[in-house]
């Protein structure tokens, strides 16, 4: 009856979901309003909608009810109740390799192809290997944070006393279980920014200098200026975004950070910026560009079924027109940081031979941070630079 109850559930929630709404933003109102759900019924129906979503497009034509039978079969590596009343032959199998899970469920569906689950598979960057990448999405990303120098030992005392197993990947990141509630371990402290392993990778390009003069052109809510900050207390900093709102997310999270020096402006780059920077100079510059974000769908993986390959030309004409937009603004020899989520080569690549092509930059170092291989984000960045005089 329980999980005749579940199956129930999944069907209201999937035929309530309004397409182009993040499921992050639209689960907590269905809660709201069905109140009735206890804690471990939100947890399930959390973890059947998103597993659902995590086959992407495979079986597309094949009844929503054995869809979500294969995606909790593919997805999970723990017996649970659901499975074994509707698939028990599956769910003693539920600890198998996902080669031999993929070859049981051929037997039942001959239609299903690992391909299918993101069939843009052939646009990706170079370097990716599809298959990981692909098996990925069966797989929940861990939750990462960025400690800040001086509270590591702190932070990890703390995990380990509430028996919460974390992986230390150095460089003050530690990977927690995807759902860890930090915000009831640490009340009321800025130890620590939850930021992604591959986000905090990128740092390893930046390579500032004291009382360099820094611009993160598309700041958002400040992730990359506060790892900038971490490296060199000294820089000179501005930040930018075309959203008043999240700029004022971002001077929250610098005040607790401890980040009190910095210029910020509201700029729509897509235009024409000289007359608000005309007098500005930079030693280097981020450019976390507006994306796809198909490298984080392993976290929003109905993302997956709500793309249109269309949209891989719309970013990449918006990428090159910011990107020509901000080097301007750069010292010759001075480093542009080019980052993107996304796992498309229309949005890394492509971007990357323009800027070098008809914008005269010069490639100094590029990677594709593979975060199938941590159980992360997978993203790409750039260091380029104007030539020097």
């Amino acid at each position: 009856m329980k999980a005749l109850n579940q199956l129930k559930t999944f069907q209201r929630i999937l035929g309530e979901y309004p397409a182009e709404t993040p499921l992050s933003k639209f689960l907590p109102g269905f809660y709201r309003q069905n109140k009735q759900m206890g804690s471990t019924d939100r947890r399930v129906a959390n973890r059947l909608v998103y597993n659902y979503f995590r086959l992407g497009k495979a079986l597309w034509n094949t009844p929503t009810e054995d869809r979500l039978m294969v995606a909790e079969f593919l997805c999970n590596t723990q017996v649970n109740s659901f499975l074994q009343h509707f698939k028990p032959d599956w769910a003693a199998c539920i600890n198998f390799t996902i080669e031999e899970k993929i070859a049981l469920v051929l037997k039942t569906y001959p239609a299903f192809k690992l391909a299918d689950i993101f069939p843009w598979a052939d646009q990706l960057s170079a370097g990716i290997d599809k298959t990981a990448f692909l098996q990925s999405f069966f797989v929940q990303p861990d939750l990462f944070i960025h400690v800040q120098n001086g509270y590591d030992h702190l932070v990890k005392a703390e995990l380990s006393k509430a028996e919460i197993v974390f992986k230390d990947e150095g460089n003050g990141c530690l990977a927690l279980p995807n759902g860890t509630r930090l915000e009831a371990l640490f009340p009321n402290q800025h130890w620590f920014e939850v930021q992604d392993h591959s986000s905090q990778q990128t740092a390893n390009f930046f390579k500032p200098q004291k009382w360099d003069a820094w611009w993160d052109a598309c700041a958002a809510s400040g992730g990359k200026s506060l790892l900038l900050h971490e490296l060199e207390p000294n820089i000179k900093l501005v930040v930018s975004d075309i959203r008043e709102s999240i700029l004022a997310n971002l001077d929250e999270r610098f005040r607790a950070a401890g980040l009190l020096k910095y210029q910020r402006k509201t700029l729509d780059l897509t235009q024409n910026v000289d007359q608000t920077l005309h007098d500005y100079e930079f030693d280097g510059i981020i450019l976390d560009a507006p994306c796809s974000g198909s490298g984080t769908w392993g976290r929003t993986p109905e993302m997956i079924a709500q793309f249109e390959p269309q949209k891989m030309e719309f970013f990449q004409r918006l990428q090159k027109t910011i990107a020509a937009n901000v080097i301007k603004f750069l010292k010759p020899g001075k480093p542009l940081i080019y980052i993107t989520c996304s796992a498309f080569k229309a949005e890394n690549e492509a971007v990357v031979d323009y800027l070098v092509k008809e914008c005269g930059m010069k490639l100094e170092e590029v990677k594709v941070l593979k975060g199938y291989e941590y159980k992360a984000d997978t993203m790409f960045v750039t260091r380029l630079s104007p030539p020097a005089p």
